[in-house]
């Protein structure tokens, strides 16, 4: 009897996320017939991809035992220079959209320096760079936003327009890059030896240096490309709001560091899975998605995210 218990338990904790994902989708699905529409199954995914790439970059840094607060911020900043560029300096979109992935692999590598050569806590180092980054953006757009970027004298104004409003065979194209984006992840930490590097240096540090990894340069690398992601989610709202708001992004990280808890994967490190965080980005838009269509005020949605962290915080405590 006893082993039969720890059966199902072993089992609730593997697949929970995904038992309770089922549960959110039927029960939604129910209540309003509205929310099985084909529309609002490719509108939720279009949505979830924004906090799936943020979410992706976040895994890999929680993974070594870190994490980025600063994510929402270098979105912001990220759209508000593409939209600049664009916009103030004449640049041509495809180059301007190349320009931002760049500053955002630097500004996340900015965190990663003050954790790694600085060293500072992730949490105070991302703090920081929270903070500055969103000064930053204030500063640059005045506190307004930089709009009109869809003008046909800007130099193929439709590239940045179909980045986050163009489909492929009635496949919205944002979801497409972010199953991409998912495949890459998963190969990466489950198939190359840097995943076996972010997995050991999450696990313990110490031992990982003692068998020749870098950790600084392994950590220098994940803060990167969750600045890099951070930027790819900026550029797809910059398109589809067509403009760049200095408040964008604001409280994003919590929905990152949510998907990424609620997928299983460790606080503390070195344990948890990319197809973990995936459900858990899809519960987070089906919550999203469905309280708005039940008509629930967004305001309860901030409640159920942090009462969501703190339960799969403590039932992290308990593995």
């Amino acid at each position: 009897m006893e082993t039969k218990k720890k059966n199902i338990g072993e089992i609730l904790q593997e697949y929970g996320a995904f038992i309770a994902l089922i549960l959110l989708v039927v029960v939604i699905g129910a209540i309003n017939p509205e929310f099985r529409t084909v529309n609002n199954f490719l509108s939720l995914l279009r949505q979830s991809s924004i906090n799936g790439f943020i979410a992706f970059g976040m895994t890999m840094v929680i993974l070594t035992g870190g994490i980025d607060l600063s994510v929402g911020s270098t979105l912001a900043v990220s759209a508000a220079l593409c939209a600049g560029m664009i916009t103030r300096l004449g640049i041509p979109v495809p180059v301007a959209m190349a320009l931002t992935l760049v500053i955002g692999l630097v500004l996340g590598g900015v965190s990663g320096m003050l954790i790694t050569k600085g060293r500072l806590q992730p949490f105070i180092a991302t703090l920081i760079t929270m903070t500055v980054y969103r000064g930053a953006t204030l500063i640059y757009t005045g506190g307004k936003p930089i709009s009109n970027l869809s003008k046909p004298e800007y130099v193929l104004p439709g590239v940045l327009q179909f980045f986050g409003k163009g489909s492929v065979l009635g496949i919205p194209f944002p979801v497409i890059l972010f199953i991409l984006v998912f495949a890459v992840y998963f190969l990466v930490l489950n198939k190359t030896t840097l995943g076996r590097k972010i997995y050991a240096v999450g696990s313990n540090d110490k031992c990982a240096q003692l068998a020749g990894i870098s950790i600084s340069r392994v950590k220098l690398l994940v803060y990167s490309i969750s600045g890099l992601m951070a930027a790819v989610s900026g550029m797809i709202l910059l398109s589809r709001l067509n403009s760049a708001q200095p408040t964008l992004g604001t409280g994003y990280e919590l929905d990152a560091i949510a998907s990424v808890a609620l997928g299983g994967t460790s606080m503390n490190g070195g344990r948890g899975k990319i197809t973990g965080t995936l459900i858990g980005i899809l519960i987070i838009a089906v919550l999203n998605n469905g309280l708005n269509i039940l008509g629930i005020s967004s305001y309860y949605q901030d409640v159920v995210k942090g009462l969501v962290i703190l339960v799969a915080v403590l039932s992290d405590k308990n593995r």
